[in-house]
């Protein structure tokens, strides 16, 4: 049994009845045994009625186990039925690819949203990951909100192997919809300066439109700030609130541009807070 495997059956019997357990461990003994696609799809379809709904109970040691096991996975809101149906996912015969993926292909085109949810979150404890790019790819064009956050929000899959394309419409989608881009894994890491000028050009978009822009979209901006990127995030320091002249001097601080520092250095307030660290992203909220 893998560790990813023993951690969420690890859960479960922390969560769910002895009656629950055996009733999904015999599913997953006979799903691994060949027994069938229709065992399987009945299983998978079933977890709720046996298992329930309701959340993981889950400790702070547990979050460390699971980064542990995946780095950026967060099962914090997981519920049990969605680490059951994973459980069935793992069970399915792995050793042809191909084969994993025909299955898997079939359970997508017949799920429900629950079973989408669940489905995408599993996806970077899925085993042939690299194969399941255009999965993720589906998701995030997904019109149905929980799918769409299910790839994108506390999900290590999108940063570990979509491309820049599918991983900056990702980003974009993201502050279109309002999610909160510090949930995305990997934020910092892929950014890129692509993903920098798509971000800054819907700010102009929003702008023209009287619309507000959330102060997030610079985080992934500073270190890719050309003069016009600057000169936006002027704009933004002279004329927004606290928590966006908070984001432009944290995207000014991200740049190597001697503009950008020059500019910081006339919000003294804004710029020691940063060098001491009292301002960071990581403690920057869009709530603020």
């Amino acid at each position: 049994m893998s560790k990813v495997n023993k951690l969420l059956h690890q859960w479960l019997v922390q969560s769910v009845s002895q009656v629950a357990i055996s009733w999904l461990e015999q599913k997953q003994t006979q799903i691994a045994s060949g027994a069938g696609e229709r065992v399987f799809f009945t299983a998978f379809s079933a977890v709720p009625r046996y298992l329930g709904k309701q959340n993981l109970q889950l400790t702070s040691q547990d979050m460390e186990a699971a980064q542990e096991a995946i780095p950026g996975w967060n099962p914090s809101i997981w519920s049990v039925d969605q680490a059951g149906r994973t459980l069935l996912l793992l069970a399915l015969p792995q050793d042809d690819a191909q084969a994993y993926v025909r299955s898997l292909d079939k359970v997508f085109s017949s799920a429900d949203m629950g079973e989408l949810v669940a489905l995408y979150q599993s996806l970077p404890l899925l085993p042939h990951p690299e194969l399941h790019r255009h999965r993720a790819a589906e998701g995030i064009r997904s019109n149905m909100s929980n799918v769409f956050q299910a790839i994108a929000l506390y999900n290590p899959y999108p940063a570990d192997y979509l491309d820049n394309a599918a991983w900056n419409q990702m980003v974009l989608k993201a502050v279109f919809v309002g999610s909160p881009l510090h949930l995305i894994w990997g934020l910092d890491r892929r950014a890129n300066p692509e993903l920098a000028k798509m971000l800054t050009n819907y700010a102009h978009e929003r702008w023209a439109a009287k619309r507000l822009v959330t102060p997030e979209l610079w985080r992934p901006v500073g270190k890719f700030a050309d003069s016009a990127i600057i000169a936006d995030l002027e704009k933004v320091l002279a004329n927004g609130d606290i928590a966006e002249q908070q984001a432009a001097a944290l995207a000014c601080a991200e740049s190597s541009l001697p503009e950008a520092q020059a500019l910081l250095s006339h919000y003294p307030d804004l710029e020691s807070s940063i060098e001491h660290g009292n301002l960071t992203w990581s403690n920057f909220r869009r709530e603020r």
